[in-house]
């Protein structure tokens, strides 16, 4: 079995493990209202989070979780959260590039990271999580940390035998895919979650790349679109977060701040475990036609990206340092 194999079936039993966590004592219940992108198709996994969350702390803390778009706009969610008008959110940092300078290598730039186990020591060993935390405070949100997520491509109302078929398709993107994608002139255009089957559904858009194969089946993106297609760009694909309120985060105890941490890191593990292995299950179901770009269009992406890269790394000092790691991390990898 391979180390990165290995990794994940001890994610999996991770998963599995009771909290840690003693209770603390009996006070009135918080209630904390957080918003997630996701829809029905995450219940299960949302409600063992908010489930771990009001068990650990005795009943002293209780978030109630609204799906995509409930209270605010997904691309909002982070505003409302610095301004308390919602107290937490699990976002993608793609939809808020221009309102925190790190978002984008947040979320994931292309080329950023080849496997898992290479993105957590980015993240936690070589301190990209630090920065990412550091740039968020300033806004009066407190990061909790990543959710690594699953695959990150394609999905296509026709078959892409490569880069060429899609400048005559409209493809979803969020704005840093935007940029890779305008250099080869395909037409992009940014659509939340909650719009992606209506959108494919009219014509409005083409194709999407927003996740990988279990989530296009869990919002029945299928049923408009059903040629899926690997881009080998960057994997894991996408990074998700929770984010809380700042006021509300320094207003807990110590003891309720470690709950939510730790139901946080339960909650990271089980939700990119869920993503990569439901993208398996449901790449067998038959509702897809499984295809790859050719290896050499997919070098053409990532090597648009360094473009990416050195915008990015313009933005800021934090920004310069986050893509210094990023830098680092290749060149030990031997990818640069």
């Amino acid at each position: 079995m391979k180390r990165r194999d290995l990794i994940k079936t001890a994610a999996a039993g991770l998963v599995a493990a009771p909290l840690a966590i003693g209770a603390t004592s009996a006070n009135a219940a918080t209630t904390l209202r957080m918003q997630t992108y996701w829809g029905k198709e995450a219940n299960d996994i949302f409600d063992a989070f908010t489930d771990d969350v009001k068990i650990a702390s005795n009943e002293e803390l209780k978030v109630r979780r609204y799906t995509g778009s409930s209270l605010v706009p997904d691309a909002e969610m982070f505003q409302a959260v610095s301004k308390g008008t919602i107290d937490m959110c699990q976002g993608y940092a793609g939809y808020w590039p221009g309102q925190l300078d790190i978002a984008s290598i947040e979320a994931g730039l292309p080329a950023a990271w080849t496997n898992y186990d290479e993105a957590m020591y980015i993240m936690d060993t070589k301190g990209l999580s630090d920065l990412i935390r550091e740039s968020y405070a300033e806004h009066n949100v407190h990061y909790l940390g990543p959710i690594m997520g699953g695959p990150f491509d394609l999905l296509t109302k026709e078959p892409v035998n490569n880069l060429e078929d899609l400048k005559q398709m409209k493809i979803r993107a969020t704005p840093s895919i935007s940029k890779i994608l305008q250099q080869f002139e395909i037409p992009t255009v940014f659509l939340p979650g909650s719009e992606l089957y209506v959108g494919l559904s009219t014509g409005t858009i083409d194709g999407v790349i927003y996740a990988g194969t279990n989530e296009y089946l869990s919002m029945k993106l299928y049923e408009a679109a059903k040629y899926y297609t690997s881009l080998n760009m960057v994997s894991p694909g996408y990074t998700d977060e929770i984010l809380v309120n700042m006021d509300k985060w320094k207003s807990l105890t110590d003891e309720q701040r470690k709950c939510i941490e730790l139901a946080f890191a339960k909650h990271a593990t089980k939700m990119h475990t869920w993503m990569v292995s439901g993208s398996i299950d449901a790449s067998a179901t038959g509702h897809f036609v499984m295809s790859a770009l050719p290896p050499e269009d997919s070098a053409r992406l990532r090597k648009a990206a360094e473009v990416i890269w050195e915008e990015e790394a313009a933005k800021s000092e934090r920004n310069k340092k986050a893509i210094d790691i990023l830098k680092a991390a290749a060149k030990a990898t031997g990818r640069a």
